[in-house]
């Protein structure tokens, strides 16, 4: 995990959501092929903690726009254009332009166009090619790097991005405009990142919180990947949380039923509302005072999951096989 911090709120020096999949064999210590789901604030230091650099990485995948999912992108692009200018482009698969009902578009594709704009803007770039980088560092900065792939999320899961013996497929699923969950699968084992995926019925009453295109993503997976709102934030325990900002992430007990459902091995919770030892998910209180990881794994049980629960924290890492 090289991030598990929920929303733009900020706890404790955790990073922004982010998942680091890494495949390989003993020899490379599985390093063959390195893929990043979403990179919130602060990646670039949770990857440097496990001795990964930018230009290792074979491709970067968001699940959506929301900034504390993003936000940690420009750095590792930066980095990337300091250092290796030069390398091949950096695969970054998103979905496509999505127009929300409200009237504007959530855009990827301008994110990834626009991402150095600021350090451009500032001479930042003109300035580090005149330091000795002119023959090395491109002139149109970090974003002459980016090999933007889109694609259009559909009900099926379909296959977006491949190197390999790893394959990557999305499925649409519902947070905001363009969201999508992504499936990884290697001869070592699959893995399921959901992002911030729920039900698409928002509001009450619906037969679950859980995203139905990803558990149909899920079939025969391994270890799940996703975000969780802990039950006691619900906006009927005196939390403050309204009710449209409840509904938009899985509750932790429905993520243990659908894990169960699927025959899951292992559940990986993630992007916690609210952190572990918080008060406070960002203006929103903690009934009853600060949660443990306990509280978070009794949740998941009483889904009813029987496999491995890991409550996340940055760095937290599994192992497929295990040694």
């Amino acid at each position: 995990m090289t991030g598990t911090q929920s929303g733009p709120a900020t706890f404790n020096g955790q990073a922004g959501a982010g998942t680091l999949i890494s495949f390989g064999d003993d020899s490379n210590e599985c390093g063959t092929v390195k893929l990043l789901v979403d990179a919130g604030r602060g990646t670039n230091m949770r990857l440097s903690q496990l001795n990964v650099t930018p230009v290792q990485l074979n491709a970067v995948f968001f699940t959506h726009m929301h900034s504390d999912h993003t936000e940690g992108f420009a750095d590792i692009m930066f980095h990337r254009w300091a250092w290796d200018s030069r390398r091949p482009k950096l695969d970054i698969v998103c979905s496509g332009d999505v127009a929300s009902q409200f009237g504007f578009t959530v855009s990827c594709q301008k994110f990834v166009a626009h991402i150095a704009d600021a350090f451009l803007q500032s001479g930042e770039i003109a300035q580090r090619r005149v330091e000795g980088g002119g023959n090395v560092r491109l002139v149109g900065g970090p974003a002459e790097l980016a090999n933007l792939i889109t694609f259009k999320a559909t009900e099926e899961p379909q296959v977006v991005w491949s190197l390999g013996d790893v394959k990557v497929s999305a499925i649409r699923s519902t947070h905001i405009p363009g969201h999508a969950s992504y499936r990884v699968d290697t001869p070592a084992g699959s893995v399921v990142v959901g992002g911030d995926a729920t039900n698409d019925v928002l509001t009450q009453p619906r037969a679950h919180s859980t995203s139905d295109q990803v558990e149909l993503l899920e079939k025969g997976v391994d270890v799940i990947v996703h975000s969780t709102m802990h039950p006691i934030m619900g906006p009927d325990r005196d939390s403050g949380m309204p009710p449209e900002v409840f509904n938009r992430q899985s509750s932790t007990a429905d993520l243990g039923a659908m894990a169960q459902r699927v025959n899951a091995k292992h559940l990986f919770l993630t992007h916690l509302g609210p952190s572990i030892g918080a008060a406070f998910q960002g203006a929103y209180k903690v009934p009853g005072g600060a949660l443990t990881a306990a509280d978070f794994r009794k949740a998941a049980e009483a889904g009813g999951f029987t496999g491995n629960i890991i409550v996340g924290t940055d760095l937290a890492s599994l192992r497929l096989p295990a040694r």
